[in-house]
């Protein structure tokens, strides 16, 4: 028998939610869509396709409070805005490449393992 888990093992830790939900199915998608220049709204859109302007809108802000994303307003008419990625949201391009390839040789087995159960 393996030894029993210490009660106070996270004691110390500092509890928080992760930075990203990578079981959001548009987080992942939205970044790779400013991996390489910055987009406008309904250009992120034309390439999501059926993701609904709420879900878009909810998902930018949800990025930008994080700092992963900035958004520039321009005054113009009419108005222009832009949506790029920061140095911190740039910085999750390595982990998800990581994850992306992680589920290219796993998902067969995981999708077996999901039915079997």
């Amino acid at each position: 028998m393996s030894e029993p888990l210490d009660p106070e093992m996270f004691n110390g830790c500092k509890s928080f939610a992760l930075p990203i939900r990578f079981g959001n199915k548009w987080t992942g998608k939205i970044l790779l869509c400013l991996r390489d220049d910055r987009r406008r709204f309904s250009e992120l859109q034309t390439a999501l396709q059926g993701i609904t302007p709420k879900v878009l809108a909810e998902s930018l802000r949800a990025l930008e409070r994080d700092g992963f994303v900035s958004r520039t307003s321009y005054p113009e008419v009419p108005p222009r805005v832009e949506y790029e990625l920061t140095d911190l949201g740039r910085s999750l391009l390595e982990p998800m490449a990581a994850l992306c390839r992680w589920t290219e040789a796993h998902l067969t087995e995981l999708l077996a393992e999901r039915t079997s159960v």
